[in-house]
């Protein structure tokens, strides 16, 4: 460990509490599920903590930070993955989000293949700034016109609760 590296503190049970009910109150509202394994799903909320804490932001506490915000975007959670992961299969990476499946006890949590991109690959996707190209397309959702830029559209509008089918490719 270098020397200039400390320990953040401990978290205590009420930070925990207080971040674990606006994290399951953020997903309700935007249409997504956090795991039913309260234990399991409140150590993540500590080490969410924690690295917002080390870092000043909330990276993924199941991959490793670079520490530079600009490096970690795509892993500041909710991470750039949890859609596509939790679409396939059934969770995010680290299991803080799940489908309706897992909580219905229909589908059980599995591990995650890890598809962010190595470090390369990922600044090539980033557009330079100033430009105009786009690295994803942009969906709508046609029911109340949210807008958002990525791979897939998601499996439930975060404003309105529409399904995905009901989003088209506003941009490419």
């Amino acid at each position: 460990m270098s020397p200039e590296y400390e320990e953040p503190e401990d978290v205590s049970e009420e930070e925990v509490d207080a971040h674990y009910a606006k994290l399951a109150d953020e997903a309700g509202r935007g249409g997504y599920n956090l795991n039913p394994d309260s234990g399991f799903t409140r150590d993540l909320v500590r080490s969410l903590i924690i690295n917002e804490r080390r870092y000043g932001y909330r990276a993924c506490p199941c991959r490793l930070a670079d520490g530079e915000k600009e490096k970690d975007l795509d892993i500041i959670c909710p991470c750039d993955y949890r859609d596509p992961d939790v679409e396939e299969w059934g969770a995010c990476y680290c299991a803080l989000y799940v489908s309706r499946a897992v909580v219905e006890g229909t589908q059980a949590v599995e591990p995650v293949p890890e598809r962010r991109p190595v470090e390369k690959e990922r600044i090539e996707k980033r557009p330079a700034r100033g430009t105009d190209s786009l690295p994803y397309p942009v969906w709508r959702c046609r029911v109340c016109g949210y807008l958002c830029a990525r791979e897939q559209p998601p499996g439930v509008c975060p404003v309105c609760k529409a399904e995905k089918d009901r989003f088209e490719i506003f941009m490419k």
